[in-house]
């Protein structure tokens, strides 16, 4: 929750700010460096962490500045180039970007106007800066699901393997999202078309369709509704699940029965979250293990985090296959307690217990 109310703190100075804001030099004192310090953790003030006007020479083009570039274990890690506030940010905006990632050990690149954060790395060609960002951050209406891919960048957390094997899953997600936005506010012929079919039997001709992009869109308008109002439902319940310990250790018979069992592969699916939560639980846990250790395996009833690939050496378990997520921390005699969460945010709050848990088995 600390990270998400940094996040909140500098959101709340843009709106105060932003208006007052007239030139890109502004926007990098005002906002920027703030994000920069404060929320990723790196001191703005040390060169052997943050560069500012880093110069990368790239053939005839001598002289040329990046913003600032973010350096760890001595080389280039991110780099980050500025807008003014307010200024739309487009890929004419990273030509600056593009012209140095190449030649920087850098994977990861960052456009910005001190509101918006457009992340970029290089899934498309080893080396060479994607046009679409895989991770958008807009501080005036921040994603929850951003947040914790946000964290692995920090200094505390940074992993960049981590955020590179996330990378492509989070870019797609991203734009298929945006592309349903697009569709429940304006339907495409195909969408109606699509639903058209499913639901009536005549001929769809042009003024069929035409009823039917009226009703889709109140269909989708309703949907969107209905689940929101579902969740005030829930929330307003007050219903608070408690915590519940499994009723025998976690036995190599145990194991071994659930691993044959369990694991067959073609009835296993193996979510979003799930994925999401893994590498949450990797970024706490690497601050005390080497990250190559960490490995995951889905179950049909839970996702099981292990040490060295060994079902004797649970991590955790994530419990997302129902209505309610459970996260499972055990014990030094691998009894699992589940503890019910509602964002995979808060799996965070267990950093102590998942660190601890790496003691048990070193």
């Amino acid at each position: 929750m600390e990270f998400l109310e940094k996040l909140n703190a500098l959101a709340a100075k843009i709106r105060q700010q932003g208006a007052s804001i007239q030139t890109e030099e502004a926007t990098k004192n005002a906002f920027v460096m703030p994000f920069i310090n404060a929320v990723l953790g790196y001191d703005v003030f040390d060169p052997t962490e943050v560069i500012p006007e880093y110069v990368c020479d790239v053939g005839t083009k001598k002289g040329e500045k990046i913003d600032y570039a973010i350096m760890k274990g001595g080389e280039v890690q991110i780099l980050i180039e500025c807008k003014k506030i307010g200024e739309a940010l487009n890929v004419n905006h990273a030509s600056q970007l593009f012209r140095y990632f190449h030649v920087t050990n850098a994977r990861i690149s960052i456009l910005t106007n001190g509101q918006v954060y457009k992340f970029f790395t290089d899934l498309d060609a080893p080396n060479k800066m994607d046009e679409k960002p895989f991770l958008e951050l807009d501080l005036l209406d921040i994603d929850e699901h951003v947040v914790p891919e946000l964290q692995k960048l920090t200094k505390s957390a940074f992993d960049v393997e981590s955020i590179i094997s996330s990378a492509g899953e989070l870019k797609y997600v991203g734009q298929i999202k945006k592309e349903i936005a697009a569709q429940f506010a304006s339907p495409s012929d195909e969408f109606v078309k699509f639903f058209a079919a499913k639901v009536y039997d005549g001929i769809i001709t042009q003024k069929v369709r035409d009823q039917f992009g009226v009703l889709t869109r109140k269909a989708t308008a309703q949907f969107l509704s209905d689940q929101v109002n579902e969740r005030l439902k829930s929330a307003m319940s007050g219903v608070v699940l408690p915590s519940y310990t499994a009723e025998a250790p976690v036995s190599d018979a145990v194991t071994a029965t659930e691993t044959k069992a369990e694991q067959a592969e073609d009835l296993v699916v193996t979510s979003l979250d799930e994925l999401e939560g893994f590498h949450i639980v990797k970024a706490i846990v690497r601050t005390v293990v080497d990250a190559k250790r960490i490995i995951h395996r889905d179950t049909q009833s839970y996702f099981g985090v292990l040490l060295d690939d060994n079902n004797r050496k649970p991590l955790c378990r994530l419990h997302f296959n129902r209505g309610q997520k459970y996260l499972g921390l055990f014990n030094k005699e691998k009894v699992e307690t589940r503890h019910p969460i509602v964002s995979l945010d808060e799996i965070y709050g267990f950093s102590d217990q998942l660190k601890e848990t790496v003691g048990y088995y070193d």
